[in-house]
């Protein structure tokens, strides 16, 4: 096997283009999802205080507490509810995967060039686990997409004030989701590079048949 050799010429094609976009934009992906942070907050006006529900990622909401004092005096203790971590760790999981494959075969792209082109094997798998991603990139962002739209739901403070006696909670602020809505985003736009991306490697497997293939060597003696 020949050694490393770096070649930024396929950063100039569309194959490695566009792996470098992948490699961005998942990252972006997993960012905005993991690590998350965010509060609903209400005002109690009968004790004067505020009452912030914390919550984030992977948002097992079912285990994040928050304290509602009540104008009695007594306080007790409330969950938030609902899971969805599995849709979130899904999510982020296919972005953490995709990103070192994206890193792989950006170095065998720009180092290993030879040996990527040597035979038809190196294309055909890029192909099929490109092909793979994109698939996940689908099933990903679409339960993501609905597993945020449950936790804007179960986060609602209008859900909070339910737990207060009437006219004693006031909404202060709503949580912020545009950084998870762009999660979703950036999802649905990766899916759109990896699927679009198969077709670029496609070109580099033996199953790509050129349109005008070369004409045969002329057989035969020609006359004058």
């Amino acid at each position: 096997m020949s050694g490393f050799s770096l070649d930024l010429g396929p950063v100039k094609e569309p194959l490695g283009f566009i792996r470098i976009l992948e490699w961005i934009f998942t990252i972006c992906a997993f960012a905005t999802t993991g690590g998350y942070v965010g509060s609903t907050v209400v005002n109690h006006n009968c004790k004067g205080e505020e009452i912030t529900a914390n919550f984030g990622y992977p948002f097992r909401l079912q285990s994040q507490s928050y304290v509602i004092a009540h104008c009695n005096g007594t306080r007790n203790v409330t969950y938030l509810q609902g899971d969805f971590s599995s849709s979130a760790e899904f999510y982020v999981a296919v972005g953490v995967l995709g990103f070192l494959y994206c890193t792989f075969t950006l170095i065998l792209y720009l180092g290993y060039q030879q040996i990527y082109r040597e035979t038809s094997r190196g294309p055909t798998i890029d192909l099929i686990v490109t092909g793979i991603f994109a698939f996940l990139w689908l099933v990903s962002s679409s339960a993501w997409g609905k597993g945020l739209t449950d936790v804007k739901y179960a986060t609602d403070p209008e859900r909070l004030i339910f737990h207060c006696l009437p006219d004693v909670c006031t909404t202060k602020s709503h949580p912020s989701m545009g950084r998870l809505n762009a999660s979703v985003l950036f999802g649905f736009l990766n899916l759109i590079l990896w699927a679009g991306n198969c077709w670029f490697i496609y070109k580099e497997t033996p199953f790509h048949k050129p349109a005008n293939p070369p004409p045969n060597a002329e057989e035969g003696v020609s006359t004058s």
